[in-house]
């Protein structure tokens, strides 16, 4: 037994590119760059950036496609997963992909330009597409009571 589990927070290359499996089933790939700062041989700072191949599966990613665009942030939870293919010449190729079964939107979303967070889920048939407030939408403090009986311990 293992854990096969990622997360990602990074932003997409280029519009995610949609088309459909011979039983009608909606894929959406798109890349995910990722970054981190590092020190070089010499000392010095310098970025890397990663590149992620993200596939998302169903009702979601026909659902999200329109806002999977160059340049938007996004997190990504979901598992690695490498396949076998043979290019043209019959040579045998492989290729890892980040399968999303989690993925949420960040920063502003399309229209009236006001700050959309997005959340979707693909894992287990279950999909669902929901719009929620921003930080600023939602009170700055929310007192939360309870008696000590609703402590569980």
């Amino acid at each position: 037994m293992g854990v096969n589990r990622v997360i990602l927070l990074g932003n997409l290359g280029k519009d995610a590119e949609m088309r459909y499996t011979a039983n009608q089933t909606a894929v959406a790939t798109f890349s995910l760059a990722t970054g981190e700062r590092r020190k070089d041989s010499s000392g010095q700072w310098t970025e890397h950036t990663e590149w992620h191949n993200i596939v998302l599966f169903g009702k979601t990613a026909e659902a999200l496609n329109q806002y999977l665009k160059k340049g938007k942030q996004v997190y990504v939870e979901g598992r690695i997963q490498t396949r076998k293919w043979q290019d043209k010449e019959g040579r045998d190729r492989w290729t890892t992909e980040i399968i999303a079964q989690n993925i949420q939107l960040i920063g502003s979303g399309t229209g009236q330009g006001k700050k959309i967070e997005t959340v979707a889920s693909s894992s287990a048939g279950e999909e669902m597409l929901e719009t929620l407030p921003t930080a600023d939408q939602v009170g700055r403090s929310t007192e939360v009571s309870f008696d000590d009986d609703d402590i569980p311990f």
